[in-house]
């Protein structure tokens, strides 16, 4: 794989080298130096001409992130690499995909076109909290799941009685395609919100007794939705009630004046397994489990460099 270099963003570096090793390459050099007000700058330590560039960078709090990733697309197109591929794990800002009020903004798109403007040439990523969202980009766009580690994590448990569930409606498709691989039933979900991070009301629409239930969700903010449907579930006398989420997001709470992770182990919750989209330490949460997707994301890298078909790599359930 010559003419073939990955790069990485400062807080991405932990995944960017997990994927250069499944690759069998050099991560490549690259430097972020800060001024002294907080402003940076990016610049490459190497040759870059004519090469093939993946940029890996996911785009969650601060915001610096997202500004690193526009500046290292920026700095590899003036430096005149014959293609570069944005490799975004999580894609921030992506709640922010509609008007669901007056005068509101769309960052999803603005960011998409953000990306952009900057001289990307494709995007890869993984589980966006919409899949119509990658109509926001004017370049193609490689969506990959999760599933394809959360399955064989699922599979090895060999829960007696397994039941999926979404802890709101919005995420059925997701939750059911779990739910149709395995042939196990579906329950979901009825929440309703007063405010961002605030679930006032849930209701649970299926049979839960007795099951063993996997809440299937694509991120975890303040935790507060996804340990409501826990508690509610083992209220309801499920055996065991389990989480799988993307993307460990887990911010503190200003309401509740808690982090995420301790609402996880105050909740019903047996275990709650991630992905290492985002670097989480789960030392302040042993109920948390990380699944590392490297190797999904080096092979999904390999195929485009070899212009090969991706969908067995991408698709696993959708």
């Amino acid at each position: 794989m010559s003419n073939f270099k990955v790069f990485s963003g400062t807080k991405s570096l932990y995944l960017a080298q997990e994927i250069a090793n499944e690759l069998g390459v050099e991560l490549g050099n690259m430097r972020i130096p800060h001024f002294a007000d907080g402003e940076f700058e990016v610049y490459y330590e190497e040759s870059i001409r004519g090469a093939e560039v993946f940029l890996v960078q996911s785009t969650f709090p601060n915001s610096d992130n997202l500004m690193e990733l526009l500046l290292m697309i920026d700095a590899a197109k003036r430096a005149s690499a014959a293609r570069i591929t944005a490799v975004i794990p999580y894609f921030g800002w992506a709640r922010q995909d509609r008007k669901d009020k007056p005068r509101v903004s769309i960052a999803a798109k603005l960011v998409a076109n953000l990306l952009s403007a900057a001289g990307v040439d494709s995007v890869i990523t993984m589980d966006l909290h919409a899949d119509q969202l990658q109509g926001f980009f004017d370049v193609p766009v490689n969506h990959l799941y999760a599933s394809s580690v959360f399955v064989p994590y699922l599979q090895q448990l060999n829960l007696p009685n397994l039941t999926i569930a979404s802890p709101d409606v919005g995420g059925a498709k997701r939750a059911n395609s779990f739910a149709k691989y395995f042939d196990v039933p579906l329950v979901l979900c009825h929440k309703q919100r007063s405010r961002a991070n605030v679930v006032d009301k849930m209701t649970i629409i299926g049979e839960v007794e007795g099951r063993d239930i996997v809440l299937v969700d694509d991120l975890v903010d303040t935790a507060g939705t996804i340990c409501k449907a826990a508690n509610m579930m083992k209220e309801a006398g499920a055996a065991s009630v389990r989480a799988i989420a993307s993307h460990a997001v887990m911010s503190f709470d200003q309401n509740a004046g808690k982090s995420a992770s301790q609402k996880v182990m105050e909740s019903a919750l047996d275990e709650i397994i991630f992905t290492n989209s985002i670097p989480f330490d789960n030392s302040d949460c042993p109920k948390a489990t990380v699944l590392s997707i490297a190797r999904l994301f080096a092979d999904t890298i390999k195929r485009i460099f070899n212009n090969e078909s991706i969908s067995t790599a991408a698709n696993y359930l959708m």
